[in-house]
């Protein structure tokens, strides 16, 4: 079977590594041996292919559960809780992750001959699908260029438009399809997205949003919902408390400050908010983290994605919590 195919790949190249930088741009592999407590990280746009294993991910009330029959796809910037929940030292958890680049899907998305999916009206900006032979097939092709090197550079990006093209042919293509367009009211709501997390610590005047975006309050709540199923508000404050959270265990940084860091202007509404979010106090909570006896917190993810600070990239320093 082809996701045996793709399962033993994952295993031979990561072999006791949990997570793997490849050879080819945007793709990283992962494995896990163990179930592993909720972790909250914000995902970039691509696609998680689980060979073997299962997982939950949480984006606000929604939660979407994918196995090995199954790709998580994410279109744009999302903060969400991520965990393990099937996998053991016989039987991994085997993942792969693969950047999307909107502008080839942009490119993809004018040849006339590509059919479009139902419109995805109400839908968010993460979904799962089926995993089909010819995706399958694809994603085992992408692999097996890691034993030939000198051909990723040309077959790597035809494979990888493949997957892409697979991807937009199928259901759960018509968000990535609405994101991409230009002048779609999704793709206006996903630049007000882009902003909001690069700008995550500045105040935010949602008057000023809508107008980056080209549409009236209201109606840029009702799509922001529809996309990240939260508010504007609600989404900056995931990225501000994961920031935080990121920078007191990278760098020692006292709650207070690292609530200032991140655009809170009282300590004392960043202890409540923050305790609200991640269940206890920053002081306690980064104890608990930084204990030697702390459960490993699941952090293989989406590609690009991190367990930390919104906008850069950094992946938390510590043995108890697995990242890139």
């Amino acid at each position: 079977m082809q996701r045996t195919e793709l399962a033993s790949r994952i295993a031979f190249y990561t072999g006791q590594s949990t997570n793997l930088t490849t050879a080819i741009p945007g793709l990283t592999l992962h494995r896990r041996t163990a179930p592993t407590a909720p972790c909250s990280m914000t995902y970039e746009p691509g696609i998680t292919v689980m060979a073997q294993g299962r997982k939950r991910v949480d984006l606000g009330q929604r939660t979407f559960l994918y196995g090995n029959s199954n790709y998580l796809l994410t279109a744009i910037d999302l903060p969400i809780v991520s965990q393990i929940l099937e996998a053991s030292e016989e039987s991994p958890c085997l993942a792969m992750s693969l950047k999307l680049d909107m502008a080839v899907i942009r490119e993809i998305l004018t040849r006339e001959e590509l059919l479009a999916p139902p419109h995805a009206a109400g839908t968010p900006a993460m979904a799962t699908g089926a995993l089909t032979p010819e995706l399958l097939s694809a994603c085992c092709r992408l692999l097996d260029l890691l034993q030939t090197p000198e051909d990723i550079p040309f077959l790597g990006s035809l494979i990888q438009r493949e997957i892409i093209y697979r991807i937009l042919r199928g259901p759960e293509g018509a968000r990535l399809r609405a994101i991409a367009t230009l002048g779609d009211q999704s793709h206006r709501t996903a630049r007000a997205i882009q902003w909001l997390k690069a700008n995550y610590t500045k105040p935010l005047r949602v008057e000023d949003l809508a107008g980056l975006a080209g549409m009236g309050v209201s109606t840029l709540h009702h799509h922001f919902r529809q996309l990240t199923a939260m508010s504007p508000l609600q989404y900056q404050k995931q990225l501000r408390l994961q920031a935080a959270r990121g920078r007191m265990l990278q760098e020692g940084l006292d709650a207070a400050t690292a609530a200032f860091e991140v655009g809170y202007e009282s300590p004392s509404q960043f202890n409540r908010e923050y305790s609200r979010y991640f269940g206890q106090p920053p002081k306690r909570d980064v104890r608990t983290l930084l204990s030697p006896g702390a459960p490993v917190v699941e952090a293989f993810h989406q590609a690009g994605a991190w367990a930390s600070e919104p906008g850069n990239g950094i992946s938390i320093p510590n043995s108890r919590i697995v990242s890139k």
